[in-house]
């Protein structure tokens, strides 16, 4: 496991920290390290659909696409 050290953070972003570490019973520590692994976990799961949707967006290709306006229309309509 590697170390990180963050300097001139805002006292105000510490002293959130420090509030929402023990309102989830964690340290500052603890309560860092889940806040930047849920963070670079969201950026893969983001990177993940844009990468899932230029598959689908290709293999679609060429054919034509009903507007999703038209067809809530119609199902409101019946």
């Amino acid at each position: 496991m590697g170390n990180l050290t963050i300097r001139n953070l805002d006292d105000q972003v510490i002293e959130r920290l420090k509030v929402q570490a023990k309102a989830n019973q964690r340290s500052l520590e603890g309560e860092v390290r889940h806040v930047l692994t849920q963070w670079v976990d969201r950026l893969g799961h983001i990177a993940g659909f844009r990468e899932r949707t230029r598959t689908l967006v290709s293999l679609t290709a060429g054919t034509s696409q009903t507007d999703s306006v038209e067809l809530l229309r119609e199902d409101r309509d019946r």
